[in-house]
């Protein structure tokens, strides 16, 4: 078998390789990513969980979801772009969260911006960059998953464009990985979900 190729976890399954290393991965890897999410709270709760990662392990801020939900009222865009200057320094304080000051500016930054977008907004500037899955490569190993593709590279400058600070190509791609914009098990992984279309935002009410 060649290096970064699915294994076999406790149960026999094949899973993609980084899922193995703790219990907490291969619940996140079996039960959520990759898997489609839609709505504007829950991207905007996983854009900022990526930009905390950026220089750190995934594990690193699995760990602390609970604490991050806790503390940035459970990532509702109004309540966060309501936050005061006591809330701000309430989270440099927390420790179950990472307490770096220029991710949190920027979470809070997000949120007020967010604020003033019309609903569904959110959702569906992400998803329309969602690539045609009929036009990527199934990755077979993980070698041939890329960091950044021209799709992230577009994301990114969207959001940039309207105001959104930490979102650069490569946290755009973990998004599009995370959130199921795109299908990055690989090949022979119990995860993988079958070829089809790729899964457009539902319609606005």
């Amino acid at each position: 078998m060649s290096a970064g190729e699915a294994l076999a976890g406790p149960d026999g399954a094949l899973r993609c390789p980084w899922a193995l290393s703790t219990a907490d991965y291969v619940s996140y890897h079996d039960d959520e990513w990759g898997r489609p999410v839609h709505g504007d709270d829950a991207l905007y709760e996983r854009l900022s969980l990526e930009a905390f990662q950026s220089g750190l392990s995934w594990i690193t801020i699995l760990r602390r979801r609970a604490g991050f939900r806790s503390a940035f009222a459970g990532f509702e865009i109004a309540k966060v772009a309501a936050f005061t200057d006591t809330d701000r320094e309430r989270l440099l304080a927390d420790t179950g969260i990472i307490r770096n000051r220029a991710k949190i500016d920027a979470t809070l930054a997000n949120a007020r911006v967010l604020a003033e977008w019309a609903p569904g907004d959110l959702d569906e500037l992400t998803w329309s960059h969602a690539p045609d899955p009929a036009g990527r490569p199934v990755p077979r190993t993980l070698a041939d998953i890329p960091a950044v593709t021209p799709e992230s590279t577009a994301l990114s400058k969207a959001l940039k464009k309207r105001g959104l600070r930490f979102v650069g190509p490569t946290t755009a791609y973990a998004l599009m990985q995370a959130c199921g914009l795109v299908d990055d098990h690989l090949a022979t992984c119990l995860a993988r979900r079958p070829r089809g279309p790729r899964h457009d935002p539902p319609d606005r009410p």
